[in-house]
């Protein structure tokens, strides 16, 4: 079973991909445009053009795990943004967009202590 743990390096893809793409296609993103390597036991986060499906991609030491989520009717409300191809999410904004939240909009408590990644 995958687990998303607090302590878990995730990185969201900022650009949407061609959800036709299986793991080897994804692995090859990960590689070739986010500089990451596939096999380090992150998790990558991808999203389609409509905004209405997400795929994680996680490699658990043994082989790839490649996790699908449509939404039958609207799009998430949520992607996160930044500077360059990639970047990091943590566990409870993950979570929160499984279930079509919206990470900017919850009241959050504040880390008591940093979590290292």
């Amino acid at each position: 079973m995958l687990q998303i743990t607090p302590q878990s390096r995730i990185l969201a893809a900022i650009t949407p991909i061609d959800f036709r793409k299986g793991i080897d296609s994804l692995a090859g993103i990960c590689l070739n445009q986010l500089a990451q390597d596939p096999l380090s036991g992150a998790v990558f986060l991808f999203r389609n053009r409509e905004g209405s499906a997400i795929k994680i991609l996680c490699y658990d030491g043994q082989g790839f795990w490649l996790c699908t989520k449509r939404l039958s009717r609207g799009k998430f409300d949520w992607w996160p943004t930044g500077d360059g191809s990639t970047t990091k999410v943590d566990c409870r904004e993950l979570l929160t967009l499984i279930w079509n939240g919206d990470p900017s909009k919850a009241k959050f408590a504040e880390d008591w202590k940093k979590v290292l990644l």
